[in-house]
């Protein structure tokens, strides 16, 4: 089993920035695919940022160059910085990695983009 541990959320005003964090413990041995995903109230979740542990970065068009992913191998935790959110961005954001084993989800943390 991998556990997840999110931060970061909040409520920040529209141009504004927030940076996600997700730290993973446990059966951490290969994770190859850590990122986020996204849910707003009354929409179906969607991806947000991915990355492997060969270095291949994927964005949702809707972030990009906005929202910049990395991850720490050491510290076996990823990262969403995101800049110039606006309000569309609002969503619980959550955190899910990859091994052989199988998808690990994290509970979420919610981003709110509010004057």
């Amino acid at each position: 089993q991998v556990q997840l541990v999110e931060s970061g959320g909040g409520l920040v005003q529209p141009g504004g920035s927030l940076r996600l964090s997700c730290a993973a413990s446990g059966m951490t041995f290969s994770l190859n695919v850590m990122g986020w995903y996204r849910q707003a109230p009354g929409k179906q979740r969607e991806l947000v940022a991915t990355t492997t542990s060969a270095g291949m970065v994927t964005y949702a068009d809707s972030v990009k160059g906005r929202f910049t992913i990395f991850r720490d191998n050491a510290k076996n935790t990823v990262y969403l910085q995101m800049d110039s959110l606006k309000p569309e961005d609002t969503a619980v954001y959550l955190c899910i990695v990859k091994n052989v084993l199988g998808d690990y989800w994290g509970q979420g943390t919610r981003v709110t983009v509010s004057s």
